[in-house]
Formats: C-alpha cells, structure tokens, sequence
C-alpha cells in the first residue's frame, strides 16, 4: 500500500455500502452509523431501504438510501451522485452486495451462474470503477468484500468460489495499477470464513436440502469492525475469522490436503435439515427486505469475536495472532471447518 494515503477518521467520513439492507452490509451500515460516519446505501427492496434511511436519520445520523440493483451500472451511479449532492462526496466505498448458488456444477443452469456473477463480479467491477473515478482525485478507500474461498475453493458453491476468485484478481489488480500511477487510494479486500448472516437463507439451491455451513459461524460484527478499520486505516487485506488463515492456506500451500479436507467436510456439512421459510432461496431473483442482521441457525455455533482478526488489525498482538492460529488448528482436529460466506 503507498504510504502517501491518508484516510480520514470515521467521523469525518462519508462511506458508500451496496447490500446495505441485510448482513454484513446492514451491520456495518449500523456500525458507521453509531460511530458518526454519514452513510449512503443501496439496495434493491425500496420498503427496507426506506425503514434503514429513516431508522439511521432518527438515531442522529445523517444517512441516504437508494434503491440501487449493483447489476445496473445506472444505479450505482444514482448512488455515487446522491454522495456527491447531498454530502458533497464520499470518503470510502464499500461494495458488499453478493449471492450464492447451492450445487454440483453438472447441476447448476449455466444461466444461474451468469445471474449470479453479474452481482458478485460485474457489480464489483462497476462499482469500483465509479468509485476510483472519484478518489483518485480525492483520496479514499475502496473495500471489495470477497471470501476466504477465493483462496481455497469448495464442492457445491463452485459459482459463488469463481466470482470470489474473480473478485480478488480484479482487486489485486486494480491496486497495483493505481500504486502505479501513485493514486491517493486505499484498496482492501475483506476475505471472511462462514459468517453468520441470512445468506444461507438467501442462496438459490439445487441440493436436496437446505443450505449452512459447519460450525463455528462468526458474528457479522466481526466483519463490520474490520471493514471499518480499512475504512481509516490502509491496509492490503484482511482475513476474517480464526478458522481463515488455515483454510487460506490449505488452498495456497497444501492444496491437495485441502482437495481431500474440503471433499470429506463439505459435502454433507453444508447441508441443513430445516425446512425452507418464506422468501428463501429467491435473492437470485428476488430482493428481501426485512432488515435481517443474523441467519440465526439451531444447527451452527456462532462465535461473536475473532482472536485472529482482531489481532491482524493491531500489528502489536502478534501473540495473539498465534493464539487465534491455534484456535483454528485445534478446531480442525476436531473435525469442524468453516467456509467462506458474506452477505
């Protein structure tokens, strides 16, 4: 990261979120909220948009919603220009908006995927290049929220794995290419393990079963606290979770170990026995709009803090780092292993 970027303290700070109406997205909204950023969000229900803008209005903050769908390169403008107009710029963009596709490839509509890319790659690309339009001129920080399982991929979410994989090529990328016109920009990707949010409630299915993930799940505060810390802090990359580093690398270092852990845990692991409730499965298609922070699942365990992250964010706590290293190894000998998953 140059060193010639500054970020501005939060408080100072007008942060742009797509997806800002569910998980991660909507915990983080909150969080810049309470921490005195002024927020401009997008998403794609106008009822939940409406409730969040007025919801943060009303607790003291001055905030601005859009119903912006980040496939539509217009939208994502409209959400750039209500920045611009109402607060005078933004500081920090955060694209975060994403979903995901439960089955074999051999099973999965190649047309699903493409539906599903257009949001979780296509969005991201869109997105950040309004959002580079305008900070390399200014300053900031742009915030690609990807997955640790762009680094090592699993069976059944092969779609979702690829637009992971995408996105971080295009971040590393674009990074480097701004570092090379010395441009005032922050560029930091978010790789979260499995993380407790309505996303597996969301994710389109092709399985003969409902979609989870193995235990432990993080809190999506977890993921809100370190895309805020990017937000005043340059930073390349964060893993989000204790479980992240390994299953990183396994994928970068001992791929074929990780070929045969991910074949033997995230086959059945990955496959719920609750019955689907109204509106699951559908954001492929279809926006939600009940302002759902947590998925709150009986069959999973969700830690509501990382050893690892938070010692990532503090470079001085390297012994924590170890601690939360070895919270991971031990969990994996236990048997258990999480993966990815954002919104």
């Amino acid at each position: 990261m140059a060193a010639s970027i500054t970020l501005k303290p939060l408080k100072e700070q007008v942060i742009v979120i797509t997806g800002a109406t569910s998980g991660i997205g909507l915990v983080t909204a909150r969080m810049a909220a309470q921490k005195g950023a002024r927020v401009v969000f997008g998403a794609r229900a106008e009822d939940a948009v409406r409730n969040l803008e007025n919801e943060l209005n009303k607790s003291g903050t001055q905030a601005a919603g859009v119903v912006a769908d980040v496939t539509s390169e217009a939208d994502l403008r409209k959400l750039a220009n209500m920045a611009i107009q109402r607060f005078g710029g933004f500081d920090t963009w955060v694209n975060n908006a994403g979903v995901s596709i439960y089955g074999e490839i051999m099973d999965v509509p190649v047309s699903e995927e493409r539906k599903l890319f257009e949001t979780n790659y296509w969005g991201y690309v869109q997105g950040s290049r309004i959002a580079v339009s305008y900070l390399r001129e200014h300053g900031g920080a742009l915030i690609n929220i990807g997955s640790v399982a762009s680094d090592r991929a699993i069976p059944l979410q092969g779609s979702y794995c690829a637009s992971k994989h995408a996105v971080k090529a295009f971040t590393d990328t674009l990074r480097v290419e701004l570092e090379h016109h010395n441009a005032p920009v922050s560029v930091t990707l978010i790789k979260p393990t499995a993380i407790d949010t309505p996303f597996f409630r969301h994710a389109a299915t092709y399985m003969d079963a409902q979609p989870v993930e193995p235990s432990p799940m993080y809190a999506p505060e977890t993921v809100a606290e370190a895309i805020l810390h990017a937000a005043e802090n340059p930073v390349r990359d964060l893993l989000i979770g204790d479980m992240a580093p390994l299953q990183s690398a396994m994928g970068q270092l001992t791929p074929k170990l990780g070929d045969k852990f991910v074949g033997a845990m995230m086959f059945d692991g990955q496959k719920s026995q609750r019955q689907p409730g109204p509106g699951d499965n559908q954001t492929l298609d279809r926006a939600t709009s009940n302002l759902q922070e947590r998925g709150n699942y009986d069959e999973a365990y969700t830690m509501e803090t990382s050893v690892y992250t938070k010692a990532a964010m503090n470079p001085l706590l390297t012994g924590a780092i170890a601690v939360g290293a070895g919270l991971a190894i031990a969990a994996m000998l236990r048997g258990s292993g999480s993966f990815s998953k954002t919104s």
